[in-house]
């Protein structure tokens, strides 16, 4: 699969979905916020459930995610794009992990999610910002 382009913003991703939508002749295939996800939430502030949580637009063939941060969370304009591989092959992802993890950042070990069986998040020695997924 390719790495897709994940872009976190400062809670105005409805309208950057909008604006993709009419300036790329697409519609979003999915649209989640904040307030749909299932099981205990009480940690999500209640100004966040609009939020989107995740969202995906294809534009020209190429997938790209988009979410906002969460309120209490650092947003740095420019800074703000993670690379995004999904796979469906769990050694292939754990293997880039443990790799990537190197002399980095871990901000979300690798672990199940309501979404999936396998996720990550983390900053490589580069500063690049990485989300990994099984597909």
């Amino acid at each position: 699969m390719p790495i897709n382009p994940y872009l976190m913003l400062n809670g105005n991703a409805r309208e950057a979905i909008h604006l993709y939508e009419e300036a790329f002749q697409t519609k979003a295939d999915s649209v989640q916020t904040y307030g749909d996800m299932p099981g205990e939430t009480s940690n999500i502030p209640v100004e966040a459930n609009a939020l989107i949580l995740h969202a995906r637009i294809e534009v020209d063939g190429t997938p790209i995610m988009i979410s906002d941060v969460m309120p209490d969370s650092s947003f740095v304009q420019g800074n703000n794009i993670n690379l995004t591989l999904v796979s469906s092959d769990a050694d292939f992802i754990t293997h880039a992990y443990n790799i990537l993890k190197q002399n980095g950042q871990i901000e979300m070990e690798l672990q199940e999610t309501f979404w999936t069986k396998y996720f990550a998040k983390l900053v490589d020695q580069f500063g690049v910002q990485w989300q990994l997924s099984v597909e």
